[in-house]
């Protein structure tokens, strides 16, 4: 697999809670660049990122996160960031589950909490993150299933804010245990391309990264 294949996985990634517009456009700006599938932004800079985009590259792809990075908003809250980060321009949304309802078996809520958030996003994509360095083996699986169930498009490993972040058993894990129509998003930690080859060589379809571009511009100025 070549670079060009890898971006084109790879969701570009900035959601530290400090970041600036400058830094939101600069990755928005690498992902139109490098063609990455979406750059990933705070909520908070979708509409921003939206305009420009209609000023200065269509084809950018606009990926943000709700109930981030905890999950523990209430379903109504994640259903109004849900609502206003479309309306603002979003085309992909990956949201939070509440980790608590997991931990009491109430797979039932989480269920239906995603089916909401399904919902509101009609044709859009729609990523779930269950945060696997928190979870037993039993609750991954079972979560691989309230997925599928509820007809997310995609699986992901992790927020990259509860310390360990995605692990290729992780990932091998999930692509065994959800629907076929239900793609695994790695998560977390992906710094290199060799992360990223290792994370796709066990079953990931997308990437979720802060750091891999950087590291490509920074084997393109050594060249």
């Amino acid at each position: 697999m070549n670079i060009q294949e890898i971006c084109a996985k790879t969701d570009h990634t900035i959601l530290s809670p400090q970041c600036t517009w400058e830094e939101v456009q600069k990755i928005c700006e690498e992902s139109v660049k490098y063609k990455t599938a979406s750059a990933c932004i705070p909520p908070a800079y979708v509409k921003q990122a939206a305009q420009w985009r209609a000023n200065q590259a269509e084809e950018l792809r606009i990926c943000t996160v709700i109930g981030f990075p905890n999950g523990y908003q209430t379903t109504s809250c994640k259903c109004y960031e849900t609502e206003q980060a479309l309306k603002e321009g979003a085309d992909e949304i990956d949201m939070v589950i509440r980790l608590g309802w997991v931990k009491e078996k109430r797979f039932d809520l989480v269920q239906e909490e995603i089916s909401r958030i399904r919902n509101l996003c009609s044709r859009k994509i729609l990523k779930v993150i269950i945060e696997t360095c928190l979870l037993s083996e039993y609750e991954k699986i079972r979560m691989c299933d309230v997925v599928s169930e509820a007809g997310a498009d995609f699986i992901k490993t992790s927020t990259g804010f509860a310390g360990e972040g995605a692990v290729p058993e992780d990932v091998a894990m999930l692509k065994r245990h959800v629907a076929p129509f239900v793609q695994v998003k790695a998560s977390g930690g992906i710094r290199t391309i060799a992360d990223a080859v290792w994370m796709l060589g066990a079953g990931a379809d997308r990437l979720g990264s802060s750091s891999l571009i950087k590291s490509i511009v920074g084997m393109e100025e050594n060249i």
